[in-house]
């Protein structure tokens, strides 16, 4: 069950990272202001999710 969360919020979090550059690689960004913004936007996701990767990997190790 728990899992299954954590599998569902990594995909949503992996979506709107790879969303957010493909925004940047596209231009999106009209000053150099919004660049910042979504570069810490992206960072901000993925930091999400390698807590979330480790907390998976902890209940693992603590499952054996």
């Amino acid at each position: 069950m728990i899992k299954d969360f954590a599998r569902v919020l990594r995909d949503k979090l992996r979506t709107d990272m790879n969303n957010y550059a493909d925004d940047m690689a596209g231009g999106s960004c009209r000053t150099f202001e919004e660049y910042q913004k979504l570069c810490g936007v992206i960072q901000g996701l993925a930091t999400a999710e390698r807590h979330l990767l480790d907390l998976l990997k902890n209940m693992e190790d603590a499952d054996e």
